[in-house]
């Protein structure tokens, strides 16, 4: 932990103090006033939500590319024990109790497929996250993607809320092949992380140079968050 509070760049935010205990363990940041990317984007999906539009959304996960990779170069996590990752965790890692930064890819790779579906990934079974009776049945989100076909992507895989944004669908399908390399089974088969980076930054370039239009006809236009890839954790 005291590492990984002497690590300093602009797209992790740092972390302040931790607790540990027996029965509690706290992380300790400063405060966000656009909470988290996990309340962005599951929290009120009802009437007056705000959608996370998808400028917003393809500058987080640069962002957070970038944090990972410089993470990856402060600290040696090839050494660092595996945390409880639930629906993030590489399946390699039930054998190996021990991160990887291919694993690592992996976990990346899941939370991108998160942003494109809309979609969170399992968080159960796990020895501290039992799934209860009334719960329903967990999701393996690569797995549930790579079940649908490529011509059934747009209606089927894509968050309904990203629908809306017209000229946006080639950016959604390149993004989407990313999120599947990084969560091939074989981890030697993975990219790196300065290759996920590199091409999220290709995909932003090339195919996002005036950004997204929305199309008012089918929802009320949502203002941008003021949250850019220089400010996810």
């Amino acid at each position: 932990m005291d590492l990984i509070g002497k690590v300093k760049h602009p797209n992790v935010v740092r972390l302040s103090a931790y607790y540990y205990a027996k029965e509690e363990k706290l992380l300790v940041y400063d405060y966000l006033p656009n909470g988290s990317l996990h309340s962005l984007l599951h929290g009120n999906r009802g009437p007056g939500r705000i959608p996370l539009d998808w400028t917003t959304r393809i500058s987080l996960m640069l962002g957070a590319a970038r944090g990972l990779l410089g993470f990856m170069k402060s600290i040696a996590l090839q050494k660092c024990h595996m945390g409880m990752l639930g629906g993030y965790r590489a399946p390699e890692q039930a054998e190996v109790k021990r991160l990887s930064q291919k694993a690592d890819v992996y976990s990346f790779g899941v939370l991108l497929l998160e942003v494109l579906t809309g979609r969170a990934p399992s968080q159960y079974p796990s020895p501290a996250r039992p799934r209860v009776e009334e719960e329903e049945e967990a999701v393996d989100l690569p797995k549930w993607v790579r079940s649908v076909v490529k011509e059934e992507w747009t209606g089927e895989v894509f968050d309904q809320e990203l629908l809306r944004y017209k000229n946006i669908e080639e950016e959604l399908v390149a993004m989407l092949h990313v999120g599947l390399a990084c969560v091939v089974p074989q981890p030697e088969k993975r990219p790196t992380m300065a290759e996920v980076a590199k091409m999220i930054e290709d995909i932003r370039v090339e195919r996002s140079p005036l950004g997204e239009d929305y199309d008012e006809s089918r929802n009320s236009l949502s203002p941008s968050l003021a949250t850019t890839e220089d400010g996810l954790a």
